[in-house]
């Protein structure tokens, strides 16, 4: 049964994975993608994004963390 595996002579999952690599890596090239980036004002950059909501809280609660003493 291992014989008739090794037989088959078409495309492997590897050489798929390269190609599929080889193909998306051509097209960034090529397209001269440049990544966007959101502009955020020195305020937004460095106010408090964490927020204790319920969801939050459930959490602690469900999973034993426990803020504070």
């Amino acid at each position: 049964m291992a014989d008739s595996i090794k037989k088959d002579k078409g495309i492997g999952r590897r050489g798929f994975f390269g190609a599929v690599a080889a193909v998306a890596t051509t097209s960034v090239v090529a397209g001269g993608a440049q990544p966007v980036f959101a502009e955020e004002t020195g305020d937004e950059r460095t106010k408090a994004r964490y927020k204790e909501t319920e969801h939050v809280q459930a959490f602690y609660r469900t999973n034993r963390y426990y803020k504070g003493a």
